[in-house]
Parts: C-alpha cells; structure tokens; sequence
C-alpha cells in the first residue's frame, strides 16, 4: 500500500486509521483532552459534567431500510455520547450537498433528522450548508456535534479494564452493514435486512448504573471485531471471544457468507459493547435483555493476560483474528 496518499481503507476504523489518527492528527493537535481511544471528550471547564464529541456521514444511498443519513447522524452523535457515560442535550449539524441534490430528497433526510432528535430528546440549535459543484459531494454529507450532561455512575475507560472482565454485546451484529449492503443493489441481491441505526441512550443508562462497568463503545466502523481490538492495543490485554455465543442474524450470516464478508467487521449503529466486571455480568445482562434494545443481548467473551490478540473460539478450534486492513465496504457510516 501507498504510504505517501490517504486511501479508503484509511476510513475503515481498523489499523490504518488509527495509525493515521496518532501520526498526524494526535501528534499536531495533541492537548489533555485530546484522547483518541475516546468517543467523547469531558470539557475541563466544567469537570465531571460536560461531554462533546463531533462525527461525520458519508453513508450511500442516503436512505437505506431502517433510516437514512439523516437519523443516522443524530443516532452517531447521541450513541458516542452515552457510551462515554453522557445523556446528549444539544447537537449541532453541517451539510454540504452537492448540486443536483433532488429537493424532495433533501427534505425527507432533515425531516428524518428532525424525527430522530426528538425521540431522542435532543435539540439541534445550529449548523452551516454548503453547496458544491455536481460530481464532487456524492449527493450529501454531514457533520454533527454534540454535547451531553454526564450521568452519574463510574469513570469509563479502557485504562480500567482487568484481565477476567467479561465482555457483552446488547444485540446482533452487523444488520446495518448488511442492510446497506443490499440496498446498493450492487452485488445482485436483494432481502429484508433493516439497519439497527437507533439510540443506545436506554442501554447506557442501565449500564452505568450496573457496578462493575468498566468500558462501553457503539461498534460502528469496523465493527465488533475493531472495537476488541481497539481494546487490546490501549490494554496489552488480550480478548477471547465465543463464536457461537456472538448473536448475528441468519440473513446477515447468509449474505456475508456469499459475499466473503465476516459480520464482525461489518458496522452496527444500534448496539452497544460493554465491559465488566465477570461478577457483575449476568445482572448486566439481565438488565439489559429487560429493555426492547436489549433484548438479543448476550455475554460473547472475556478479557485475558497477554499477549495482545483477538482469539476467536469457534467449536472447531480457535483462530487469531487480525486488524482490519483493507476497506471491504467504504461509505457504509
């Protein structure tokens, strides 16, 4: 690969970027509160109470089953928000779209948006549009920020997760990299696949007022897979994960095996990972299954002593899964 230009796979959420990240961007912008193993960032002006975070949205099509760029921007925003252990309250949101763009389109994305905000209970209270010229903006993107009022409960971080901690997943894996998936059309198939693009606020919510929780993340680009090993790279940790014990749906499965996918690396914009104390798990995961986003969850794995690597256990034996490297599926978040 081409080291002196950026590529798509520098967008996959696997080594890459996260090796172009700490090169460039951390090593320039480098400040306390700058930590990149972080989805949101606490504001030192007001300690212990403030979180912001920032996102943007490249997602083809636009509207895809189970929502659109729109809802999908609010949904990134208020999920990196709870998983880092804050309720978001305002967000704000950049366009550029692209000349050509049908107004109808346009309209039903923001009202979209608009739908989803509510039912989060979040306001949008600024932005900017840009306009570029045909050809140079695929129809539309879009950056949100937002900012969230911290939830009591514990400290999370990658910094406190132990050897023996059990990891959990709040429901399949996958769905909206498959769904989007289908909905090019590109690959010839069809299916009833839905995104799971949603808010993970409820889930959090539980979370953080389950004892023991060390850790939360929303698996997004790069999937599941990228978040353990996000998690062993910050830990020299390792993680061994049950591969019959990860939900993922028939149709997922079946078009990732077609297609010579693995659903671990394909994005969810609904679910939420967590890491927890062994003992604690199983009232996370009762509480959990309680809730309606919740109830697929499952206990899918442990923390382990080094060395650093994903181990899958799949009834047949065990295999090392490896980083993300190349780009499978761009422009899917």
């Amino acid at each position: 690969m081409n080291d002196d230009i950026v590529t798509l796979a520098h967008g996959n959420g696997g080594r890459l970027m996260r090796e172009l990240i700490e090169s460039i961007f951390a090593r320039h912008l480098a400040n306390p509160a700058l930590d990149t193993g972080r989805d949101a960032a606490e504001l030192d002006w007001a300690p212990g109470r403030l979180l912001f975070t920032t996102d943007g949205f490249t997602v083809q099509p636009l509207e895809f089953p189970g929502g659109g760029i729109g809802s999908l921007a609010v949904h990134g925003v208020v999920n990196d928000l709870a998983v880092s252990g804050a309720r978001a309250r305002y967000l704000t949101v950049a366009a550029i779209i692209e000349e050509g763009l049908a107004v109808a389109l346009l309209e039903r994305i923001v009202m979209d948006m608009a739908e989803a905000a509510r039912a989060c209970g979040v306001r949008v209270v600024a932005g900017d549009t840009k306009v570029v010229r045909r050809g140079e903006g695929s129809g539309l993107y879009l950056t949100a920020s937002g900012i969230g009022e911290r939830m009591a409960g514990p400290a999370l971080g990658m910094g406190g997760i132990r050897s023996g901690d059990a990891v959990l997943v709040s429901g399949p894996v996958g769905d909206h990299g498959a769904a989007v998936m289908l909905a090019r059309e590109q690959f010839g198939l069809r299916g009833d696949l839905r995104s799971d693009s949603a808010s993970v606020l409820p889930l959090a919510e539980t979370a953080m007022a389950c004892e023991g929780l060390r850790f939360m993340r929303d698996p997004t680009r790069g999937g599941l897979a990228t978040v353990m090993h996000e998690i062993a790279a910050a830990t020299g940790l390792g993680v061994r994960l049950d591969e019959q014990a990860i939900p993922v749906r028939e149709a997922v499965a079946g078009v990732c095996e077609l297609l010579g996918f693995d659903p671990l690396f394909l994005a969810c914009e609904g679910r939420a990972v967590a890491v927890v104390d062994a003992a604690r798990a199983q009232g996370l995961l009762k509480a959990w299954r309680a809730l309606p986003e919740g109830a697929g969850a499952a206990i899918i794995g442990r923390i382990t002593a080094p060395p650093a690597w994903l181990v899958l256990d799949t009834g047949l034996g065990e295999r090392v899964v490896r980083e993300l490297e190349d780009d499978p599926l761009p422009r899917i978040c």
